[in-house]
């Protein structure tokens, strides 16, 4: 396989594993890793079966993030409509049901067979100039690719684990078991997923349809229509945006106030002039309480981006100061009404929109790029790129990338058929996007356009790992790596786009985590890659440590020894998470860690592990569910080989343990204490105090791939 020209001056280490949540227990089958050979097959090592529920939150997650955007575009009497029900406009009304389409929806891939949805979503946005400025349509694009959407999702994360924190204090432990571990780190997932950027490399947050809707109060309904079609059409949006997608008119009709057969005519007119994409929303205007007959509360929406949700939750304490109720109620009616329009309007009209332009981009110019006369036009471009002597105008006319806006215009091929993979991948037709972004890999290479380049081998890789082809050694070393490494070179590298960088990693190390086996191990030393972007904030690099964690424990190893297992490097990361909790103040996590990485050092005679442990159980405040008895055992052993104070020592004193760990912890303040071991990130390793001959402390090194392995203690 030819090998992408953007490749970085030195390699970037990650390699990773994948799976096993914390908070779920693991079940121990074994399964093969499709490995070519007896003795692969051997050293493979095996991955522990996720529980079913665990595999369908992540491929959920996943297939939720990439969906078609339909922007909504109403006239303001649409909107007093809305304001009269106690919400702000139409768009807030509608965006939660459109995040899970009511019923079975059925779509077609490239070779005409039905695949159905039962969990397919839509996206919606305000479209510039319907009460917002076009800045919202278009902005967010340089703040997420420069990350500064990540210290809101961390505020976020904060905010809810601090919640789980309040109800752990005053719940018993198994009534807040979900709390911890995998609902957590999804949710993190899901808030980096959420604000897909308008950018030039990819067209998943680019508009696949407009919503423009009317209402019965309209005195000049059809003009008005026409005067939406014309500002949507004009809306101040970048030019790398093809505005020629699906038109979806809807007229409201208010059923409190308006007559039913004077907007079923109307209906019947719009559907003259504009069209079978149309639909008749029936709304009562009136507001609706809770005491209400048929009141029911209104959907959440699960996929608000993290400063959306912030902004939310502060409103929502204000509304509680003030003594105001912050639920949100609509009538049973509306509920159903909105999720009859969004299902008619994405499985009559969006997906077979969008099903026909795949078929005609397909035959049109994917199935000319690959013929014999594409080849050429390939071949020569490539002679002409790589020509140090050509002139301006054969530089000018041999690509169509523009070096100025570092963009395509949508109508070239090039933007065509990265619209088409984007397209087939939204619609899960997997292997026709696999096979596009494979082959436009190679027209943006030839262009230097290496933005493109990065995005289409971070799809690449995604897209064949959702094909669920057996991940070989030679795949893994060809291609995932090869691809990854790149992607994010180009990224953090070229265009400082930390934002993208972390999607395509994280994305990754999930669906490596599902494959199991050797790939969960390579899913894990991915995730440590991300990890050494150091773009995270406190709580997105604690959540991904434990999620590294999470990977080696997916790695079983084969036969009674458990050969080939990642258990005691599972352990390691769970113990370094905890340690960022602690930090954090976030106890009840970081007791979750401390309670999955005990039972694998449990046994063992290594004092200064031993002791690291304990004091990660004093701080986290655990000590009330650990057995002293096995403790003073090992701690009169300790104090036998010199190795210091234990945690039984302060377990014998006066009684009061919570009393000496504030002590101790103002000695170590003041400086009075020895030094504790602590994680060295840059060499990776535990640096643990240790006393020679009982007077001149030292530090020992104990790094993380040689003394973690999973050796015999």
């Amino acid at each position: 396989m030819a090998v992408p020209l953007d490749l970085p001056p030195r390699s970037l280490s990650a390699m990773g594993t994948s799976k096993a949540s914390p908070m779920y227990n693991l079940r121990s089958s074994v399964v093969s890793t499709g490995s070519t050979t007896s003795l692969a097959s051997l050293f493979a090592g095996t991955g522990a079966s996720l529980p079913r529920d665990i595999v369908d939150d992540i491929k959920s997650v996943i297939h939720h993030a990439f969906v078609p955007h339909i922007a909504v575009h109403v006239s303001q009497d649409v909107n007093e409509i809305i304001r009269e029900k106690g919400l702000p406009d139409l768009y807030q009304l509608i965006r939660p049901y459109g995040e899970k389409v009511q019923g079975r929806i059925t779509a077609r891939d490239s070779q005409g067979s039905s695949m159905p949805f039962e969990d397919f979503a839509v996206r919606g946005r305000t479209a510039p100039g319907a009460g917002t400025g076009a800045g919202q349509w278009d902005g967010g694009s340089a703040e997420a690719m420069n990350s500064e959407e990540l210290p809101l999702v961390d505020e976020l994360l904060d905010l809810h684990l601090s919640h789980a924190e309040e109800l752990i204090e005053t719940s018993l432990a198994a009534e807040t078991e979900h709390h911890t571990g995998q609902a957590f780190y999804l949710l993190y997932l899901r808030k980096l997923l959420s604000g897909f950027p308008v950018t030039p490399h990819e067209t998943f947050a680019h508009p696949v349809a407009c919503l423009i809707a009317i209402s019965s109060r309209n005195l000049a309904p059809i003009d008005t229509l026409r005067q939406l079609y014309k500002t949507g059409a004009e809306m101040d949006i970048p030019g790398y945006v093809n505005k020629e997608y699906l038109r979806y008119y809807v007229l409201v009709h208010d059923e409190d106030n308006d007559d039913i057969q004077k907007s079923t005519a109307l209906f019947e007119q719009m559907k003259r002039h504009f069209g079978l994409h149309c639909h008749l929303l029936r709304l009562r205007s009136s507001l609706c309480i809770v005491s209400d007959e048929d009141s029911v509360p209104l959907a959440k929406s699960e996929w608000l981006p993290a400063s959306e949700e912030l902004a939310e939750l502060r409103s929502r304490q204000d509304d509680e100061i003030e003594g105001e109720s912050t639920s949100r109620f609509i009538h049973g009616s509306d509920e159903s009404a909105i999720k009859t329009m969004i299902r008619e309007m994405v499985a009559q009209s969006v997906i077979p929109f969008m099903e026909r332009n795949i078929a005609s981009w397909n035959d049109q110019i994917l199935s000319r790029r690959k013929g014999l006369g594409g080849r050429m036009l390939s071949f020569s471009r490539r002679f002409l790129s790589s020509t140090a002597t050509r002139s301006t105008t054969n530089s000018a006319t041999a690509s169509n990338f523009d070096l100025t806006t570092n963009s395509y215009d949508p109508i070239t091929p090039e933007a065509q058929m990265r619209k088409l993979a984007d397209w087939a991948f939204m619609l899960r037709d997997w292997k026709l996007a696999y096979d596009v972004y494979n082959t436009i890999r190679s027209d943006f290479n030839n262009d230097k356009a290496w933005l493109h380049v990065a995005g289409a081998q971070e799809m690449t890789i995604i897209s064949l790992l959702l094909t669920g082809q057996a991940i070989t050694p030679k795949l893994r070393a060809d291609t995932i790596d090869v691809y990854l490494d790149a992607a994010c070179y180009s990224y953090v590298t070229r265009f400082r786009a930390f934002y993208a960088a972390l999607r395509c990693l994280l994305v990754t190390v999930e669906l490596l985590r599902l494959a199991g086996g050797s790939s969960a191990e390579l899913a894990a030393k991915w995730a440590i890659r991300s990890l050494d972007l150091n773009v995270q904030p406190t709580v997105g690099k604690a959540l991904i440590s434990q999620r590294v964690g999470d990977c080696y424990a997916v790695r079983q190893g084969a036969g009674s020894g458990g050969w080939g297992g990642r258990r005691r490097k599972a352990a390691m990361w769970h113990i370094l998470a905890a340690e960022m909790w602690i930090r954090l103040g976030k106890f009840a996590q970081a007791r979750h860690c401390i309670d999955v990485a005990t039972p694998r050092y449990s046994g063992t005679e290594f004092v200064f592990i031993r002791r690291f442990l304990e004091q990660l159980n004093l701080d986290s405040g655990h000590v009330d569910l650990l057995d002293l008895g096995s403790l003073k055992l090992s701690g009169e052993k300790e104090a036998q080989n010199g190795g210091g104070e234990s945690l039984v020592d302060l377990a014998d004193g006066d009684g009061d343990v919570q009393q000496q760990q504030r002590e101790r912890e103002k000695e170590r303040e003041k400086g009075e204490d020895g030094e504790k071991p602590r994680f060295d990130r840059k060499r990776r390793s535990i640096l643990i105090p240790q006393t020679v001959n009982g007077d001149a402390p030292g530090m020992m090194t104990m790094t993380m791939d040689e003394s973690f392995d999973d050796r015999p203690l």
